[in-house]
């Protein structure tokens, strides 16, 4: 058992009943090394394809979408905001589908253009602090609908999407896009 999950597990650094500033650390740090990997593995996904080329665009700081793919033969271009997870929920907020939405506006010349969001959920569900179950590793590519108002909307593991508004579940169906690469783990909602 590595130092980290032992600490995790044990929850042996304690300070007045909350976690203390190194672990804290430890598992931001855990969460963006997992949205940076899944991000460089749609990007190399992209780059295996002939006619195809990925991008990723750098941090959210910088108001810039997670990936950006082209395909001139193809005439397209997709934004694309990536999240990854151990939860049965992923929500993406409405300001990262407001950047990628503007990004795709903006390449006018490409005749398809679309926004993306890809999802995966890994192979380890969270069930409580530092206590994972196994389950199947399941990746979802939604493509957003421009006839919805923009929200925050999650997408569960089961595949289905739903928008948060005022802190409520609202209907939101979003279509599943077919990727131009092979998905080994996707699963059809």
């Amino acid at each position: 058992m590595s130092a980290m999950h032992s600490e995790i597990n044990g929850i042996t650094k304690r300070k007045n009943g909350k976690r203390s500033k190194s672990l804290n650390r430890r598992i931001a740090r855990t969460r963006r090394q997992r949205g940076y990997n899944w991000e460089d593995t749609v990007v190399k996904r992209f780059n295996s394809i002939e006619n195809w080329k990925a991008f990723r665009l750098g941090s959210p700081s910088v108001g810039l979408p997670d990936i950006l793919a082209v395909s001139t033969k193809e005439n397209t271009i997709y934004t694309i905001e990536a999240k990854s997870g151990t939860s049965t929920t992923l929500r993406v907020p409405y300001d990262q589908i407001l950047r990628c939405l503007k990004w795709i506006h903006t390449f006018e010349l490409y005749r398809t253009r679309k926004m993306i969001i890809a999802f995966k959920f890994l192979s380890k569900k969270r069930i409580g602090t530092g206590k994972y179950e196994h389950r199947k590793l399941r990746e979802y590519y939604k493509e957003w609908n421009e006839s919805y108002p923009v929200t925050d909307f999650v997408c569960t593991y089961e595949g289905n999407t739903y928008a948060i508004s005022n802190g409520e579940r609202c209907g939101l169906q979003l279509e599943d896009c077919a990727m131009p690469f092979h998905i080994d783990h996707s699963v059809s909602s």
